[in-house]
């Protein structure tokens, strides 16, 4: 399963332009902040609407000429730079959110399968705003995933983390690449992770 997404989107007195071929692994989106990255994220998710092209997911057409599925349909997980977990939710009720919004056809994982792929059993009774960094962004991941996606966009998974967190959780995401197949849409503007994580870098600046 890959993208296959060739969009211009304009955002403010500028368009993003944006080609991405179809391959295996993760995708990124590298260069400095602003832009436009997250944009490219937005228009692939359904939240901006490009001007002209098409999106494509595993050969499915998301977006082109003759279709725009609202985000809903789309079947994308999106997990945030900060996380984004409910407040006043449980991590397990933060999970189920995600496995509730799953069409039934899609749900390839339940709760205790992603809890064991992402350690984070023992955090299911706790609430978001006692975990760690590292902790949160588990959570997101599990979410996003116990959403049934057919492709993941992560916005700067790592950049609130400290070293030995943001190694943790790059690790979760080659679990992701490798033993999911997953197609992955990664935004960052660190070189190095980059390097280590994606099999295609698509530079914007």
């Amino acid at each position: 399963m890959s993208f296959d997404i060739a969009i211009e989107v304009p955002r403010g007195d500028r368009t993003v332009s944006v080609r991405i071929a179809p391959v295996t692994g993760i995708t990124a989106l590298f260069g400095p902040s602003g832009v436009g990255k997250t944009t490219v994220l937005d228009a692939v998710v359904g939240l901006v609407r490009p001007a002209s092209g098409h999106v494509r997911i595993a050969g499915a057409t998301l977006f082109d000429a003759n279709t725009n599925l609202p985000p809903e349909r789309r079947g994308c997980g999106y997990v945030f730079q900060d996380g984004r977990l409910f407040p006043h939710k449980s991590v397990r009720d933060n999970l189920l959110y995600g496995w509730k919004l799953a069409p039934p056809s899609r749900r390839f994982m339940d709760l205790a399968e992603a809890t064991r792929f992402l350690g984070i059993a023992d955090l299911l009774d706790r609430a978001p705003r006692t975990l760690s960094g590292g902790e949160a962004q588990r959570v997101a991941i599990g979410r996003a995933l116990l959403s049934g996606p057919r492709a993941l966009l992560m916005d700067e998974p790592l950049s609130s983390l400290d070293a030995d967190r943001r190694d943790g959780i790059m690790r979760v995401i080659e679990r992701i690449r490798d033993d999911l197949s997953l197609p992955i849409l990664y935004v960052s503007h660190d070189r190095a992770e980059v390097d280590r994580l994606a099999a295609q870098v698509v530079e914007l600046g």
